[in-house]
């Protein structure tokens, strides 16, 4: 179940949501009463509540608004016990002042903004003592383990038990909390009206993630990246696994840079059966792997890991959808699809790890290559492993080449009017590929377009990308044609709603 969060400062939102919210199928709604603007009409809101609700009046010190003093607030929550709100939420430290009243459960809670404690067993052990019938503990995750020893204790917990680690990091703890057995879980009702950190809105939940229907069977997949609420992986495998009739959910994993080794201690815990992997993991989560492809050992890099009972396999899905895409394009009657790219000068802009996976597969297919990268000791570095030549920077558009590749992140949204390469250096005999996938038309795109060049989009490669990794996760062939549709419609900039 989900408890959809609402704090407005006007009772009539506030009752209006809250009606809107059940008409669309919510269970239950905590009503943030610290938000409410003037005195709080409690015989208001309990009059006209169309379902279950939650009454909450959060003080500053645990993330709320209440600026009134502490005697009105534990006035109000008493208020609403005799008024016979269905759920009380009631801080651990001033539980013993407010005694039990009627049918209304007690939610015995507690917030810690700065960390996840050690002693997360005993703290809850003092908590339930307080004549709880729901212990919450919200804590900030700061690393990947945290997320695994809150799942430990909603599992382990005799008494009913809401774990939730704030944060980007913990997000997760929020989708899986029914799987692990805690009663509910907490959404937001709209994503600008978040209240605590890492709070996903109630679409989201409801729609993308489905949080309702994950069960002990759901299979589990997810992308790990920092930061990862951008990406459109989520949406993408989501939309996928709903259109093939799957018990599956792909999780957007925040996994910092210095927090990789927690995360994979952390995989046959939580039951991860796959991830994407991306910036800035893809050259470190190799060396967890126990197997990998050979073009991934080649390229010193990976964008997928399947876990397999005792196995970590790697694959690098990025080069293959690239080179799908190139040859596809550069295909010649009459000559072996292997030997398409054989003697083409290609210069590929960036160093990073799909300019990496990118530069390797030419190689392998005897194209010239050179790189051309802002940050020229990278550049150095990648050429001499993959064998090709380097061109300063600022050199790149004196180059003859036939195929041009953008692996850098010039032209991604926000930044749209950016090109990392100018309009005049283009011409029809080239080939231009744009990795950036959002928005497709980049403006190099659009140089490309004008210039007559035949082009490759950022969404092509996504899209082949996503439906090879589809295929790893689950042995089936992805619905292509719904990845691009919904990729395309996620990175439209005009948005219907």
């Amino acid at each position: 179940m989900i408890c959809v969060s609402l704090g407005r400062s006007r009772h009539t939102r506030m009752i209006g949501e809250h009606k809107h919210l059940v008409e669309q199928g919510a269970e239950l709604v905590e009503l943030r009463l610290d938000y409410v603007g003037r005195a709080v009409n409690l015989k208001r809101l309990m009059d006209h509540r169309p379902g279950p609700v939650v009454m909450t009046v959060r003080r500053r010190q645990d993330g709320g608004r209440w600026t009134k003093s502490e005697q009105d607030r534990l006035m109000l929550l008493r208020s609403a016990i005799v008024a016979g709100a269905e759920y009380v939420d009631i801080e651990a430290d001033v539980a013993s002042q407010i005694p039990r009243y009627g049918n209304t459960k007690r939610i015995i809670s507690y917030h810690d903004f700065s960390g996840t404690p050690d002693n997360l067993e005993d703290l809850h052990a003092a908590m339930a003592e307080e004549d709880a019938d729901i212990v919450k503990i919200a804590t900030m995750a700061n690393s990947f383990a945290d997320n695994v020893r809150m799942f430990d204790l909603i599992r382990k917990a005799k008494l009913p038990t809401i774990g939730i680690c704030m944060g980007e990091i913990g997000t997760i703890t929020r989708i899986l909390a029914n799987r692990f057995g805690a009663p509910f879980t907490y959404a937001t009702y709209s994503t600008d009206k978040k209240m605590a950190p890492g709070q996903l809105n109630w679409k989201e939940m409801t729609n993308l993630y489905d949080v309702k229907n994950i069960n002990a069977e759901t299979e589990l997949f997810g992308v790990i990246a920092d930061p990862v609420a951008h990406s459109y992986s989520p949406l993408v495998h989501n939309t996928a696994f709903k259109a093939e009739k799957m018990n599956a959910r792909y999780l957007p994993l925040r996994v910092p840079q210095d927090d990789l080794h927690h995360f994979m201690d952390s995989v046959d815990k939580i039951g991860l059966r796959g991830i994407s992997i991306t910036i800035p993991h893809k050259e470190r989560a190799l060396d967890y792997c126990t197997q990998a492809e050979s073009s991934a050992n080649g390229i010193g890099a990976i964008n997928t890991m399947v876990f397999h009972e005792d196995d970590r396999l790697g694959y690098n899905t990025d080069y293959r959808a690239a080179m799908d895409c190139i040859v596809e394009v550069l295909e010649k009657k009459d000559v072996p699809r292997e030997n398409a790219l054989q003697g083409v000068t290609a210069m590929v802009l960036g160093a990073g790890g799909v300019s990496r996976a990118i530069a390797w597969g030419l190689r392998q297919r005897q194209a010239d290559v050179v790189i051309a990268s802002r940050t020229e000791e990278r550049a150095r570095l990648l050429a001499s492993e993959v064998g090709c030549r380097v061109v300063p920077w600022e050199d790149r558009h004196n180059q003859k080449v036939q195929l041009l590749i953008n692996g850098t992140p010039v032209g991604m949204h926000p930044d749209v009017n950016k090109s990392p390469f100018k309009a005049s250096a283009l011409n029809q005999f080239m080939v231009v590929f744009d990795t950036v996938y959002n928005p497709e038309n980049t403006l190099l795109v659009k140089y490309a377009k004008q210039a007559q060049c035949r082009i490759i989009t950022g969404i092509d490669m996504f899209v082949r990308q996503a439906a090879y990794q589809f295929k790893l996760f689950t042995g089936k062939d992805a619905p292509a044609m719904l990845l691009r549709k919904t990729i395309k419609q996620a990175t439209n900039p005009v948005q219907l709603h």
